[in-house]
């Protein structure tokens, strides 16, 4: 049984070690993995020996370490596997129970942007979107999600959930969060809609956090870093 046990805290630390690199990162020293694991120098050393004879890490002339070639491997596996309908549909029929209104998941095509998945709400007073549809890029807070958060991170907006009301149409409102990829950059926009009436400063910011909550979610389902949507502001309303 100690056996055991011991075994799964060492599978542990190892996976610790492996997600102390970020996005950002390209390598890590010895030092640098200490400070963000917690762990002692000497337990680093000795998990990196199995790490590196498995290709988990590299470790470089220059002493420091970056994640190896595994890695990517399994990756590519991942990525292989996946149907995005399979992670995009739970995610809104969650947001859908939490909220009450209808769910979308956008995708930038060009000029406009195409609604790829769409959960109606049980209300028979909703906004009527379905899979398939396009719509305006610079109208609707997908849409702007779609474009503000475009580019560097110093041009992005602070806050990670926008709020549109009446903006596409005059008694139809929104709430939409990015949703990033393995690069950091915008693949997508999640977001619920529905009758400007029912989206009072009451329901707001449960709503925007059930937003976000759902973004974070898809991020990281699709291999991208979700810390910097972890760490959302307030949401920002575009009448």
């Amino acid at each position: 049984m100690t056996e055991k046990i011991d075994g799964v805290a060492a599978v542990e630390r190892a996976l610790t070690i492996m997600n102390a690199f970020r996005m950002q990162d390209q390598t890590l020293s010895l030092h640098e993995i200490a400070q963000r694991t917690g762990f002692y120098k000497s337990t680093i050393l000795r998990l990196m020996a199995s790490l590196i004879r498995f290709g988990c890490i590299e470790q470089l002339p220059d002493a420091s370490y970056r994640l190896g070639h595994a890695v990517m491997t399994w990756g590519s596996i991942y990525r292989n596997s996946l149907r995005l309908e399979d992670l995009v549909m739970p995610v809104l029929n969650e947001l859908v129970d939490a909220t009450g209104e209808g769910a979308s998941y956008f995708r930038r095509e060009g000029d406009v942007r195409l609604c790829l998945f769409r959960v109606d709400p049980r209300r028979s007073v909703r906004d009527h979107i379905y899979a398939g549809q396009v719509l305006p890029l610079q109208q609707g807070a997908a849409g702007r999600v779609l474009v503000d958060y475009e580019g560097e991170r110093s041009g992005w907006p602070d806050s990670r959930v926008i709020v549109t009301i009446g903006e596409r149409e005059p008694d139809i409102a929104a709430i939409a969060a990015p949703v990033f990829g393995t690069d950091q950059r915008v693949i997508g926009a999640v977001a619920i809609s529905g009758p400007s009436i029912r989206f009072t400063d009451e329901v707001l910011p449960d709503y925007s956090s059930a937003v976000l909550k759902a973004a974070i979610h898809l991020t990281q389902r699709l291999g991208g870093d979700a810390q910097w949507l972890r760490d959302g502001l307030h949401p920002k309303s575009q009448a």
